[in-house]
Order: structure tokens, then sequence, then C-alpha cells
């Protein structure tokens, strides 16, 4: 390499520095798209402009061959796609975030995170959903991770390490972890369900532990929990886990309510709420209920609007103009009513989903594991608007993000850019 070079390529390093400074700032912009399911945590976007069909030749704008395999989700904060992926087996494991930016699909920096400790799974799937299923979270200043085993990490906007917090080493859960970080304020919730059966939270400059509540019904959750105001505009932080839903304080940990559900066994999708009401789905076997918030204690039978059978085992719900949605890990997507939680209607579109659905405008966007992304009418009718799919037949298992037009999309093999031409 020649001198001329070295010093363009020490310009260009600083450049990029100082571009990258520029663009983060300090906030979040209303596009970005920071956490598990976008700003509210609930799968819903106003973007008009986000296409309804694309493939191979139509309306990809890039497509980027990502270091590594992953179930978590995509997140945008300004120009940049932040995702995580991991590499080489259980017993020499390296995990990976990536900057992308996302107009150009190149990668800014990359940051391995070799593993810290052991991480053993069952057999079949827990072996099969990998080490990286859990999805970045953002306040515009920093990226936080869980990864596992080796614990809780933040970044800098540029890929500097800050800081790095062990939650628990003890493997309670034979399919590893699954749910998402998320921030309240200056504080990092995370769920260490597999870890150490524990919800902890940190604070976000430091990484020190502010609180930590334990219960062995965690060691099977794998739902990213949700932040919602109840009737006297108190914040709540509401989880579902097997066989009940939570309420915990925001301040302490301490459980403020809870109410027995019907989701069994395993719980993964993530409340909803709208209005103080709170709308759960979930289990093995399949359950669904609508509680009030704001109560004490058990509130079984004083806040439990409806509770029934019915529900969906990996897939989250969203809940536009009175009606839940939601598409089942079987390909059969369903309209119940939030009032009554009444089946509206069903409609098997065939496939396996692990991926929760994006309501865009009024249309939903629902990424199959191999057979493509249908997009439906989000009315009880659930017209199919289209059927998109790529030549890529690895596991698409992760949820998209939204924002300014683009639908990021990630399989087991690449990142997507999809925008209208």
């Amino acid at each position: 390499m020649t001198t001329e070079s070295s010093r363009g390529l020490r310009f260009h390093g600083v450049l990029h520095i100082v571009i990258l400074c520029v663009c983060f700032g300090s906030h979040l912009k209303a596009a970005d798209w920071p956490r598990f399911r976008g700003p509210t945590g609930e799968g819903i976007s106003q973007d008009a402009n986000v296409p309804t069909e694309w493939n191979d030749m139509k309306n990809v704008k890039w497509k980027l061959k990502i270091p590594g395999k992953g179930f978590s989700s995509p997140i945008v904060v300004g120009d940049y796609v932040f995702v995580t992926c991991h590499s080489s087996s259980q017993d020499d494991l390296e995990r990976r975030l990536l900057c992308v930016q996302r107009h150009r699909g190149n990668i800014v920096w990359s940051k391995i995170v070799p593993s810290a400790a052991a991480e053993r799974r069952g057999p079949g799937f827990g072996t099969r959903h990998g080490y990286a299923s859990q999805t970045p979270v953002s306040d515009g200043k920093r990226v936080y991770v869980l990864f596992g085993n080796t614990g809780v990490l933040a970044f800098d906007m540029m890929g500097k390490q800050l800081w790095q917090k062990d939650v628990g080493r003890e493997n309670a859960a034979m399919f590893g972890s699954g749910a998402s970080p998320i921030l309240y304020k200056d504080r990092l919730i995370v769920t260490a369900g597999a870890e150490s059966e524990s919800i902890r939270a940190l604070d976000t400059k430091t990484g020190k532990e502010i609180w930590k509540t334990e219960a062995t019904s965690l060691s099977r959750c794998y739902c990213t929990p949700v932040v919602v105001k109840n009737a006297k505009g108190e914040d709540e932080l509401v989880i579902s886990v097997p066989y009940e839903v939570w309420s915990l304080s925001l301040d302490s940990g301490n459980l403020k309510w809870y109410a027995e559900t019907r989701v069994d066994t395993n719980s993964c999708p993530t409340v909803v709420s709208r209005d103080g009401i709170v709308y759960v789905i979930g289990g093995r076997s399949g359950g669904r209920a609508a509680i009030r918030t704001g109560g004490k204690g058990d509130v079984t039978k004083s806040n439990v609007l409806w509770s029934t059978s019915g529900g969906s085992y990996v897939p989250s719900p969203v809940l536009h103009n009175g009606h839940l949605y939601w598409i089942n890990d079987r390909g059969v997507a369903y309209c119940v009513d939030a009032k009554t939680g009444k089946e509206v209607a069903k409609k098997r579109i065939g496939g396996q989903f692990y991926a929760s659905p994006v309501l865009i405008k009024d249309r939903l966007y629902q990424v199959s594991r191999f057979s493509g992304t249908y997009v439906l009418e989000a009315t009880p009718e659930l017209t199919q608007v289209a059927h998109n799919t790529l030549s890529d037949d690895s596991d698409f298992s992760a949820s998209p993000a939204v924002s300014d037009g683009q639908f990021i999309l990630r399989s087991d093999e690449y990142l997507y850019c999809i925008q209208a031409e």
C-alpha cells in the first residue's frame, strides 16, 4: 500500500466517524425502529411508502451477506441498521453485533463477542434456533444486546464497548434465551429467564443492577415485556409467563398484580395493549385473554375481561380497529374481536411462521420461515394482497423492521432492504 493510499484511508476513517456522530445525534427520531416490534413494541407502522410487492428483480434496494445466523430482528436508528448473528458451534461460539448503513447496505462496523461461558441446549429446535435470538435495543446514544451466558453488553454508536454485565449462567431453559431487552427512562429491562430465572433493571450508563426479580416461572418465559399505562396514568411493566400475566413495578421490580391465563408450558408472544387493557396470546396448546391493568394482587376474578383457548405459540399479535390479528406457527391467520375474545375469522395461509406480523397502514406483513412474505388486508376478510418470495432458501424467523419507506428483512444468510423503486 502506498503512503498516499494510507493517508486516504485514515482520512476516510476520520470522516466516517464524523458522519456517524452527526447522523446519530443524541435522540431517537420518529421514523426509527429502535427495539423488537418497533417504538411501542406492538409491531405497528403508519409508513405509507413501504411496497407491498417485491422479488429478486423488483424493489430490493440492497442485499447483504451477513457473517452468521440468527433469529434476532434488525433495528433502525437514524441511517443505520443494527443486527446480531452468531457463528461456530456451541463449544466455539462467537456472536456479532453489526452496524449497517441502511441506504447503501454496507457494513460500517462489526463487533465480535466471544462466548464467556458454555451454553447447552436440548435436542431439536433448542439447537436449531441458535444463539442470536434476542433483538438489540437503542436509545440513540448506545446499543444494548443480551448474549445469553455471556451477559448484557452496551456499545456506543461507533462500536466501542462501554460495559458488560453478567446476568447468570444457569442454563435454566432447554431452548436458551429468547426475550429481548427494552428501555424505560434510564433503565435497561432484561428478561434473563434462561440465564438466571430473573428479570433485571440495569443502569443504561454503567450496567449497574438497580433491581432484580426472580421466579422459577421465568425459566420458560421467552416473552419480551412491554410498558403500559393503567387508568391512573401509571406505568406498569407487563409480561406473560406460563399460566399467568404479571405486572411489575418499574421502580422496584415488585409484583403489582397477576392474572391466571391459558398460556401454558412456554410463553413467547409479546403482550399488546390499548386503553389500559392488555391482550395476551400464547402457549403450546394456545390460549388468549384480555386483562384490565391497574389492579393489585390476584386479579383473575376482577380484571380478566375474557379468557379462552386458541392462540399462537411464537408469533405475537397486532391490535387494529378493535380486532386482534395474528398468524400461528402452522400458517393459520386469525382475526379475533378484542372486546369479546371471540373468533371473527381465520384463514389458512400455509407455511411455517415464527416472525411476528407488522401492521403497515391497514395491511399485515407476515414473514414465513421458508415460503416468503404474505401481505393481507387487516380486515376480517383477511384478503391476500401479495405473496413475495426471494431466492434465499435459508430461515426467515426474524420479525422485520420498518423505517422511512424501507422494509428491513433478515434471514439466516442475508439482510435485505425492501424499498419502492
